[in-house]
């Protein structure tokens, strides 16, 4: 007998497809119709809010084609809680107008081709490929997207059997496979599900992406590499557009979505689109919590920057997102791995760029994109970059910002240098402070990095308003070829 795999399960998952009853909708009256649509959003508000669970996602899809009309999809940690979903929505007024055309049961599912070591020693493996796995484990949804789904198996005939095939084998062909995902890296998310023993086929598969092409291209490079040609098997193929709930009359009435009015927010969500306190997502980088004091604070504290002429931006920056990891890895190999993978991203209009400063102990992987998504996306490869240590707004030890895009002119670089390390002596004997460290971009020397870390956000906004900053800010304006951007992280 061969040897299995092992695997690693998350959250289950429930793709229910519905296709509308037109003729009987059509002949409502207008109030049923009205009570109908006040039920389904109210129902599809609360589960995308999370009204019923404390983690899981769930979304709603428009559908294209003959096969449904409507998606609605849902992830929770236990299979109890779709058994509750199914049922409570077949308890509005909404669902008597529908019939269900097909429907996917699956559990979310990492195996040893991923990682070996992952399954024989968890804590040994590095954080990057941990956060990597358990980020697979635990998917959500992107807000503005669209969806393919199909189920697919592994082929078992006499000629091509996959389960008769050694473990090394199917671990080398898996890799190949693996490598046509990467290349679509920061524009399709994929979410791999088990169903053995839960529905027909073996597993299902979930593409989100803000380009249907791209869903297509994907797909189709897929079909070339050998895991596929010779071993996959599959079953039909369903594409749709995601919607926000107050966005179903609309549906029903014929109109484009997501509409002008509701496209950019909803229920529940916070301003990038992640869910906020109805939900159960933080930003990855940036503030954490709820506390609206705290707001308004970081609001008070980026109007003075700004007075100062230093741009301070939002957490993730109001013009980029940014995705900042640190590596102790050789900083050659580590830039032989980045340039690789930025050749991938540069494939996307969303990236705008990925570097990699230099440090002392250790080094600086920063990638910037246009979109939430496409960052949170990138994010799951760069975790998975060598000796990855951790993903910046992750310490436990108190509050940090990054110092971004300090281009200094080229005839003032080593007065630059020099006045940081007059500053990093001023900061050691600042109350609070920890460290601050200068990194330097590899392909740029002049372009700087500035990571700060402090025993709390007090102490830092303390430095920020100090004399000192102001006067380092004013010597700034003759030496810095733009103006500086300084992000806050939690």
């Amino acid at each position: 007998m061969v040897d299995a795999p092992e695997t690693a399960e998350g959250w289950f998952s429930l793709h229910d497809f519905r296709t509308i009853d037109w003729d009987a909708w059509r002949d409502a009256p207008e109030r049923e119709r009205e009570r109908a649509l006040e039920e389904a959003e109210a129902f599809l508000a609360d589960r995308e809010a999370l009204a019923d669970a404390t983690e899981g996602d769930s979304a709603a899809f428009s559908m294209l084609g003959h096969e449904a009309d409507l998606l609605f999809v849902h992830f929770r940690p236990e299979l109890d809680d779709l058994d509750a979903i199914e049922r409570s929505f077949e308890s509005t007024a909404f669902a008597e107008y529908t019939e269900r055309s097909y429907s996917y049961v699956s559990v979310t599912e990492v195996s040893g081709y991923v990682s070996d070591e992952y399954f024989e020693d968890p804590e040994r493996v590095d954080a990057g490929v941990r956060r990597y796995i358990e980020g697979k484990l635990t998917p959500d949804v992107p807000d503005d997207t669209y969806v393919c789904f199909y189920p697919m198996s592994k082929r078992r005939g006499p000629e091509h059997n996959w389960y008769d095939l050694d473990y090394e084998e199917r671990a080398e062909l898996m890799s190949g496979h693996g490598d046509v995902g990467r290349d679509y890296a920061g524009k399709i998310r994929q979410v791999i599900a088990s169903s053995v023993g839960l529905d027909d086929w073996e597993w299902g598969v979930t593409l989100f992406g803000s380009d249907p092409v791209d869903l297509k291209d994907i797909v189709y490079e897929m079909r070339f590499d050998e895991a596929t040609s010779k071993y996959g098997e599959f079953g039909s193929f369903y594409v749709g557009r995601r919607f926000p709930p107050s966005d179903l009359p609309a549906v029903m009435a014929g109109d484009r979505v997501p509409t002008s009015e509701h496209g950019d927010g909803d229920r529940g969500r916070g301003e990038n689109g992640r869910h906020s306190e109805g939900g159960h997502h933080e930003h990855e980088e940036g503030h954490h919590g709820d506390d609206h004091g705290d707001t308004e604070e970081e609001g008070d504290i980026r109007d003075e920057l700004e007075d100062l002429d230093v741009y301070a931006g939002q957490p993730h920056g109001e013009d980029v997102y940014a995705v900042v990891v640190y590596s102790e890895a050789d900083v050659d190999g580590l830039t032989d791995e980045v340039e690789d993978l930025a050749e991938s991203f540069d494939h996307y209009d969303t990236h705008v760029r990925t570097s990699v400063y230099e440090g002392d102990a250790e080094h600086a992987v920063v990638s910037l994109w246009d979109t939430q998504s496409a960052a949170d996306t990138a994010a799951g490869f760069l975790t998975d970059l060598p000796e990855v240590t951790r993903k910046a707004g992750e310490r436990d030890d108190g509050w940090g910002t990054m110092g971004m895009f300090y281009t200094v002119k080229p005839e003032y670089r080593e007065e630059f240098v020099d006045t940081f390390g007059e500053v990093g002596d001023l900061l050691a004997d600042m109350e609070g402070h920890l460290e601050t460290d200068l990194l330097a971009n590899v392909d740029d020397e002049n372009d700087m990095f500035i990571a700060s870390q402090w025993e709390s956000k007090e102490d830092a906004m303390d430095f920020f308003r100090s004399e000192a900053f102001s006067d380092t800010v004013s010597w700034g304006r003759d030496v810095l070829a733009d103006r500086p951007r300084h992000v806050f992280l939690a």
